[in-house]
């Protein structure tokens, strides 16, 4: 390659995080700069290398031929130093950087939280963002590193990866059940407050499949939280179709219909393929994939 002028490293080493999260605002956030910062260096780099780099899509920022040739170059750069660091850390494996995880609220809290905390005790420059969201894949590049969506998956250009079936089962309050008869068979739901998602923002159909094969009563109480459903039927306000794992073994919730109603679902990560490619990214992957066999009695209760 024939360079107009010898590309900056710092300006190649932001072209690759814009090819990561695929947005100038979230490589702002990442990288602590502004936007029009952003936008400059790659202004810049594109007139060093005689050429454009990116291109905007529907999905965000794509690479073109020429980008892709910096970004491996870049991620040569970025190997270097991760070296260089590790090297002046007396051998120390070190990971660093930002990782920005998009995720629903039950995987964010009870299997990404405690699996970055032990990441971060064992790499301390690393920092991680996690933001909840309870949807499909997104198609238009949410500016993050890795989506984990519960249900199935139409990756596009991401690369995915299975981490973990989970069993979503119906729940009630214990005053709830001793206030009420509870249901003996399915058919008996429809007599039953449910408590659910709010149907027009649930994008995950498999979730939404949780009410609509079941003939439960009116939705009384609905949320976009699953903290707050969890809530609502601890407070005995009816049954609700929640993970397992978010409330199996606790005194505070009785199962309904354990031999009739079991549903299982999938979480899937995703990320672009520069992404996959960060050694922080998938130190964070592992980590997931770790704490979910840990935690695997608890996801897939018999």
């Amino acid at each position: 390659m024939e360079f107009k002028s010898f590309p900056s490293p710092d300006d190649l080493l932001v072209l690759l995080t814009v090819a990561r999260l695929g947005r100038f605002t979230a490589v702002a956030d990442a990288l602590e700069t502004t936007h029009t910062t952003v936008s400059r260096r790659i202004l810049a780099l594109d007139k060093q290398l005689g050429g454009r780099t990116l291109e905007r899509t529907p999905q965000g920022w794509e690479l073109t031929e020429l980008g892709r040739a910096a970004v491996s170059a870049a991620e040569g750069i970025e190997k270097s130093l991760t070296t260089l660091s590790t090297g002046l850390r007396e051998g120390a494996d070190v990971l660093s950087g930002v990782v920005r995880v998009s995720t629903s609220d039950g995987f964010g809290a009870r299997i990404a939280t405690p699996a970055i905390i032990r990441l971060q005790k064992q790499h301390p420059l690393l920092r991680v963002e996690l933001l909840s969201a309870t949807r499909r894949l997104s198609q238009n590049r949410s500016g993050v590193d890795i989506e984990v969506v519960p249900g199935t998956v139409e990756a596009g250009r991401s690369e995915t990866m299975l981490l973990t079936d989970y069993v979503l089962r119906l729940y009630a309050g214990p005053g709830y059940a001793a206030e009420n008869e509870m249901p003996t068979t399915v058919a008996e739901l429809a007599h039953h407050p449910f408590i659910s998602y709010v149907d027009s923002t649930l994008q995950v159909s498999e979730l939404a499949l949780q009410r609509d094969a079941l003939p439960a009563g009116s939705a009384y109480f609905q949320s976009t939280s699953v903290f707050a459903q969890v809530e609502a039927v601890r407070s005995n306000g009816g049954i609700a179709m929640i993970a397992a794992f978010m409330v199996e073994g606790r005194e505070d919730f009785v199962q309904v219909l354990p031999n009739e109603v079991r549903q299982v679902v999938q979480y899937w990560a995703a990320a672009r393929p520069e992404s996959m490619r960060s050694p922080a990214v998938q130190a964070v992957l592992a980590a997931f994939i770790q704490e979910t066999r840990r935690m695997r009695k608890q996801l897939l209760p018999d």
